[in-house]
């Protein structure tokens, strides 16, 4: 049973992510340190340095021959499912898109684990949910936050040549009003293979795609063959890994102050975005988690861990990449305030199951 003592190791968890929040939020609202060209700078130093690092540094430390493949399986199902009520949602719904389909991808499946999942399902369940939160978020950086990078690069890349090819082919008549050449632009348009080697050697430029590998390729000789890493080459790690989280909210911080306002998505998305976080994921996960046969507190830990909090990664990527930072970066601020209550009344509610 959770006790107060619990509930305030969560909030100890949580406080400091909002402190550098503030922190973000201040310099540049208040303070002026950072103008708004520099807060680029800022989420792209997160993005391919801090990040890269902080996820090596966690998935190294994994013990990959103690994996609960039935619960890998269960978040498998899960993430099949929602990725084909996306699809059939873009493909044939009036108001389908695929870019929101992404967006809605990162709204329901990628979660906080780390900060916020750790402290609570100790707290819960004990050492064995702290074990399957820890490789949830090791499979998420491996499989899911890299196929949401690659989705982006797909898109960008797109976007770019798109916008490459229709400048290159603008063409002027005598009065002075554009027009585009429609043959040229035809004859332009670079092929599916064309495409796919630029978004690959994109992605092989950009350390998030293999950071995580790297990790766990070093957790499975280090596991097999009983050795530590060398104190030297952690220290070079952890220099910059716990900068990680911290980093990656003070850029958050810096984003929310040079908007508008501070639900920057409005009230209608926020709301959608706390039902596809709070309801459509742990939905998706109990449907996979039957499916596969778990139950007692395996099949309560995998619902619970659905409904941790946004990720934080998600936004740094969405970010990056131009694509509805607002309402990754709302789901975050938002989900980790409201967090707390729901996963209490999912924690309650599931002592019924069995």
């Amino acid at each position: 049973m959770i006790g107060w003592e619990d509930v305030y190791k969560v909030v100890v968890a949580m406080v400091p992510l909002y402190v550098a929040l503030v922190l973000g939020y201040g310099s540049v609202r208040w303070w002026k340190i950072f103008t708004p060209e520099q807060s680029g700078a800022v989420n792209r130093f997160v993005c391919y340095f801090t990040l890269p690092l902080f996820t090596f540094e966690f998935t190294a430390h994994v013990d990959p021959f103690n994996m609960n493949y039935l619960f890998i399986g269960a978040d498998a199902i899960s993430k099949f499912i929602i990725v084909v009520v996306l699809a059939f949602w873009a493909k044939f719904s009036s108001k389908g898109s695929y870019t929101w389909s992404i967006t809605s991808f990162s709204l329901c499946t990628l979660t906080n684990s780390l900060v916020v999942g750790v402290p609570l399902a100790k707290a819960m369940y004990g050492q064995m949910a702290v074990d399957l939160v820890v490789q949830s978020s090791v499979i998420q950086a491996i499989i899911w936050l890299t196929i949401l990078l690659f989705v982006l690069e797909i898109r960008r890349t797109g976007l770019d040549i798109s916008s490459n090819t229709n400048g290159e082919n603008l063409d002027k008549d005598l009065e002075g009003i554009s027009r585009s050449v429609d043959h040229k632009m035809e004859s332009a348009k670079p092929s599916f293979w064309a495409l796919m080697k630029v978004v690959w050697l994109k992605m092989a430029m950009n350390p998030n795609s293999y950071a995580c590998i790297i990790g766990l390729v070093w957790a499975f000789i280090a596991k097999r063959w009983h050795f530590e890493m060398p104190s030297i080459m952690e220290g070079s790690i952890l220099i910059m890994s716990r900068a990680g989280t911290g980093t990656a909210m003070f850029s958050m911080g810096i984003f929310m102050a040079l908007q508008e306002k501070l639900i920057a998505c409005g009230t209608g998305l926020t709301v959608v975005g706390m039902v596809l976080r709070f309801i459509a994921g742990p939905a998706a996960m109990a449907i996979g988690s039957i499916a596969v046969g778990l139950h007692g507190d395996v099949l309560r830990v995998a619902i619970i861990q659905a409904a941790l909090p946004q990720s934080i990664t998600s936004f740094i990527f969405a970010k990056e990449y131009g694509l509805h930072a607002e309402v990754l970066s709302t789901a975050v601020i938002f989900g980790m305030i409201v967090s707390l209550p729901v996963l209490i009344a999912y924690y309650a509610v599931l002592e019924f199951v069995h």
